[in-house]
């Protein structure tokens, strides 16, 4: 009996020491990531992100007000002898008198209504949206403890961003915030003669310093400390940053903000994706973004391009030159062909409406995808990303150079045993896919089946050594790219 009770003060004993141990680990917070490079090369990207493809981009600001040349606006109206800067001068009077922030009450979007935006996202085919959450011009469009310029003390006098993260969440898609910030420390020009030398000011322009220096300690704790109050209140799926944060004196907060976001990803059990520019990040660590570009080869590390729906500006301007629906729906799939995603960007009017070629645009981008999503979301890469005459000229800013695709330009995609090749312009009564030829070595499989998506009919093909040779039926499937689903056997 001695030995029992004993035995029983002993576990007891155990019982209690575990229990404390528990207890303790659910006080202090476990730390998934440090902030060392060593340790967020270790950043796994999340399977929604790459299921995805298309994303929605939203540049909305304080700059779609003057509407005129592009979102750099702001910086543009202090540059004298720039074009921006004379007709700022004869269409509002001088610099010193009506300043940018002399805009912010015209901003007013009195006619947004979030839910509409986000049902249009839906019918477009896109599975996550980023708005600019605050761009170079250091306007605030969500609620910012940190300045009173912001959209909820200002302008709207609404948390454009929170209110847009409801909508959005609710046709359940991801939701993300994009950051521009960094840049506002070079974006203005401090002179004697304009209204951002005035200290009541510096909340929008920045304190007052010499061109071209390095950003002082203390905007760069203020721009650390503005993400991060983002990230506690909306809980961003994607954290998209612009180039300013390239700079060497950003580096030891970029790695801070990262190791932050990511435990918060774990924290919340779900995966978040954060976007760099350049070189800004190592290449395992984070996910690299290429601004108005593309690649000219499969990158097995997955990518994103960003670009706009027009040639010139990323935010509401008058005028826009607007490209077309064939050219991005051939983007997004030479870009989902070489392991990327598109985010594709819009430009709203002041008043919260988004003009409408630009909702034309997305709604034909989502027709399209009814009919041909299969051969886009969740795929992979192939062996080759594609063949045809046509190459991508590769790197940042080189849509000036786009060169128009043939019938002969065919990507290819692939998911489960389903290879599907996407034809970007129509070949006429028949098509030949060199790259599955019996006397190529990319595709050794036998072929099962052949069919086009978008029309319940029996192809006629027919597997030579020199291709694959498919008979296209009278009717199109739809307009622009067409997909053939090309079955395997297992």
């Amino acid at each position: 009996m001695r030995q029992k009770s004993i035995l029983c003060v002993i576990c007891l004993f155990f019982t209690l020491v575990l229990l404390s141990c528990n207890n303790t680990a659910q006080d202090v917070p476990k730390k998934y990531y440090e902030p060392t490079w060593e340790s967020l090369e270790k950043y796994t990207i999340p399977q929604w992100y790459k299921d995805a493809k298309f994303g929605i981009f939203i540049h909305w600001g304080v700059y779609s007000v003057p509407a005129f040349a592009n979102e750099w606006y702001p910086r543009n109206m202090y540059v004298k002898d720039s074009g921006v800067y004379k007709y700022h001068l004869e269409t509002y009077g001088p610099q010193k008198e009506f300043g940018y922030k002399d805009f912010i009450p015209q901003f007013n979007a009195e006619r947004w209504d979030p839910y509409h935006w986000a049902e249009l996202f839906k019918k477009a085919g896109a599975k996550y949206v980023v708005p600019v959450a605050e761009h170079h011009d250091g306007f605030a469009m969500y609620d910012c403890s940190y300045t009173k310029w912001d959209a909820v003390e200002m302008g709207p006098r609404r948390d454009i961003i929170g209110d847009l993260a409801g909508a959005v969440r609710k046709q359940g898609l991801k939701f993300g915030a994009s950051y521009h910030r960094a840049h506002n420390w070079n974006f203005f020009t401090f002179d004697d003669e304009f209204d951002t030398v005035d200290p009541e000011n510096s909340g929008l322009y920045g304190q007052r310093h010499e061109p071209k220096v390095p950003a002082s300690e203390e905007f760069m704790e203020d721009w650390l400390a503005r993400y991060i109050e983002i990230i506690d209140k909306y809980q961003p799926d994607l954290a998209w940053f612009d180039f300013g944060f390239n700079n060497p004196e950003f580096e030891p907060y970029r790695k801070k903000l990262a190791a932050y976001y990511y435990n918060k990803g774990q924290d919340w059990v779900k995966g978040v994706v954060l976007n760099y520019k350049n070189k800004a990040f190592p290449e395992e660590a984070a996910v690299l973004d290429i601004e108005r570009g593309k690649l000219n080869e499969i990158r097995k590390l997955l990518w994103q391009t960003d670009t706009s729906v027009c040639n010139r500006s990323w935010g509401y301007i008058r005028n826009h030159d607007y490209k077309s629906v064939d050219r991005l729906v051939d983007e997004l799939v030479d870009i989902v062909s070489k392991n990327g995603c598109l985010l594709l960007n819009i430009c709203p009017k002041p008043d919260g409406t988004i003009p409408e070629p630009q909702e034309k645009i997305l709604s034909d981008i989502g027709r399209w995808l009814e009919v041909n999503g299969e051969a886009i979301y969740d795929t992979r890469y192939w062996k080759i990303y594609g063949e045809g005459p046509t190459k991508v000229i590769e790197g940042r800013f080189n849509e000036r150079n786009f060169k128009p695709f043939t019938f002969e330009d065919i990507r290819f995609t692939v998911k489960d045993n389903n290879l599907y090749a996407i034809c970007l312009v129509w070949p006429g009564e028949e098509i030949n896919i060199k790259s599955l030829g019996l006397a190529s070595d990319l595709c050794p499989e036998k072929i099962t089946d052949v069919k086009i998506l978008g029309i319940d009919q029996k192809l006629k093909w027919n597997r030579k050594e020199s291709g694959l040779f498919i008979e296209l039926p009278d009717t199109k499937p739809c307009d622009y790219a067409y997909a053939f689903r090309i079955s395997l056997e297992k």
